[in-house]
């Protein structure tokens, strides 16, 4: 197990003296840093990870880490200030890897590494920094080319759960997490939560369901479990408040007039007055009636929340910015479900009767967005709306013996998630280093051909560095790289090392796999952001940084 300890004491911090350091001092300073974060992460690369203990700034446990993600997320500061604009950069590349794909961050890191020195060393030579930048690019694309050429499909619950091993290594945890994405789908909604038991468990919810929960306790007192349940509801969909109860007549009056004998209301905000007139009607056996908060925390969830819910139940939607007249509110504009539902901190709907043509429409417009958008906040809430659409819903209970196991084990199975859902939709590539091994041909191929000495120079520095994670891989779990690469060899292409049975095995046949957009997106950061850090050739310091950091 590795151990990193992190000041966060302000005092002890380096004092910048202001001044500017050209090359080589920036080069070499970089590369310090660089070295420096590599050296934690690259023990984390692969499904036997050693670990990194990071003791907390108050007493309790240290916190164990094996995300190099996450890891990289707690250095904010090197007492070597050159060496600390080196490590700062990198970092930024691992977060931007670490939240978009959810793993890949250790292949990246070391990636990173092994483009960097190689190219520093060919600059010092001589070369040029930016000619070579272009031909670094231009071989990642190469690379990206001959990764796509091996992507495998994933379907099926085995082949989902060879996935998840190879990134989280818990046989258990792939278990449960290859059953859940084969029922909800790459799309499914999914939530990990703290358990109370050692037994990893699941649950699954029908249909669609929303935080928030019924607006007022009192529709719950009576009810077992504190759940309320309404069977072929009228929906009225709105982002209103209501203050008094006249401004819900209108509502009320709409749906006793066309039958509804249940009534579902969505509203920002219900006063305590309004909301008697709600409980007349219900205790007179009139209607029963059910009011819960709108979807989302923000302005912009709540108009997606809403417009959701239209396609799902075939409501029209009425929101306060259109300042709505609620008196020529009619019964064609509810929606419609089989099943409400909710309790104290959520509800749902099952068996929406939403028009399908139209739903499906509104789901294709949401995955063609889910694919140009590149931020992941965006891409997370997109999804989540698709999944909430398509009606899968599973959350899965995980427990441990202290806060750091809790927090270790649902960081690894949330990690394990993501990246499964990108094998889902972009495939997968034979695992353990070989999909970057198999690339070697191509780039040997593209070598012999080529005569300029940039070129040339970066498709060598490209043949070296498509190797260290599989090196880096190999000796984590305890063999040696250079015997485990004389076997390869002989085995011939596609074969790697099993790591979890010690076997050299067909990757691809044995079902060893790594989540393609994650190995793609990791090749791309790293060999380009190595490139960029090459062109730099000034360091500037300042003499007054931030006052104050928050990692």
């Amino acid at each position: 197990m590795g151990a990193l300890l992190l000041s966060r004491d302000q005092k002890s911090a380096p004092k910048p003296v202001p001044r500017v350091e050209f090359q080589p001092v920036v080069g070499l300073g970089f590369r310090r840093g660089i070295d420096a974060l590599v050296r934690v992460i690259r023990p984390t690369l692969g499904p036997l990870p050693r670990h990194v203990a990071l003791p907390r700034a108050t007493s309790g446990s240290p916190e164990i880490l094996d995300d190099g993600g996450a890891i990289a997320r707690r250095i904010y500061q090197l007492p070597d200030l050159d060496a600390d604009a080196g490590a700062m950069f990198l970092r930024h590349i691992l977060w931007q890897q670490h939240e978009r794909e959810g793993d890949g961050t250790a292949t990246a890191a070391v990636l990173f590494q092994a483009v960097y020195d190689g190219g520093l060393a060919y600059v010092a030579a001589g070369g040029n920094a930016m000619l070579l930048r272009r031909r670094l690019e231009e071989g990642a694309r190469l690379l990206l080319c001959e990764l796509g050429r091996q992507v495998l499909p994933v379907e099926g619950q085995e082949a989902i759960e060879r996935v998840a091993l190879a990134i989280c290594g818990d046989p258990g945890l792939a278990n449960r997490l290859g059953e859940i994405f084969d029922i909800i789908g790459e799309y499914g909604w999914f939530e990990v939560r703290t358990g109370r038991g050692r037994d990893l468990e699941r649950e699954y919810v029908e249909g669609v369901y929303w935080e928030g929960g019924a607006l007022s306790w009192q529709m719950l007192a009576d009810r077992p479990k504190a759940r309320v349940e309404l069977e072929s509801p009228a929906i009225f969909i709105s982002d209103l408040e209501f203050d008094e109860p006249e401004q819900l007549a209108p509502v009320l009056r709409a749906a006793a007039e066309a039958g509804y004998r249940a009534l579902l209301i969505i509203a920002s905000r219900i006063s305590d007055r309004a909301m008697g007139l709600l409980a007349a009607n219900r205790q007179a056996g009139k209607m029963a009636i059910l009011a819960v908060r709108r979807p989302g925390a923000s302005l912009h969830e709540a108009v997606d929340g809403l417009d959701d819910l239209a396609h799902l139940t075939g409501g029209r939607p009425v929101v306060s910015q259109a300042s709505p007249e609620l008196g020529s509110f009619a019964a064609e504009h509810f929606g419609r479900a089989r099943i409400a539902w909710a309790s104290k901190d959520y509800w749902g709907i099952t068996g929406g009767r939403g028009d399908p043509r139209g739903l499906r429409a509104h789901i294709t417009t949401l995955r063609a967005a889910y694919s140009r958008i590149t931020g992941p906040d965006d891409r997370k809430r997109i999804r989540a709306r698709i999944g909430k659409l398509m009606g899968g819903s599973a959350t899965l209970w995980l427990a441990g013996a202290t806060d750091s196991e809790v927090n270790f084990r649902k960081d690894v199975a949330e990690r394990t998630a993501e990246a499964v859902r990108g094998a889902l939709i972009e495939g997968a590539l034979p695992g353990g280093g070989v999909a970057l091994l198999a690339c070697r041909k191509a780039l040997a191929d593209r070598l012999a051909a080529v005569t300029g000495a940039d070129e040339r120079a970066s498709l060598r520095i490209l043949l070296a560095a498509i190797e260290q994670p599989f090196r880096a891989l190999v000796s984590n779990a305890g063999h040696e790289p250079a015997e485990i690469m004389a076997a390869l060899d002989d085995a011939g292409p596609g074969f790697g090392l099993d790591v979890l049975s010690g076997r050299i095995v067909d990757m691809a046949r044995e079902g060893v796999l790594d989540p393609a957009s994650v190995q793609k997106a990791a090749v791309w950061r790293a060999v380009t952001g190595a490139a960029l850090a090459l062109t730099t050739d000034v360091l500037v310091h300042h003499k007054n940084p931030a006052k104050e950091f928050n990692p």
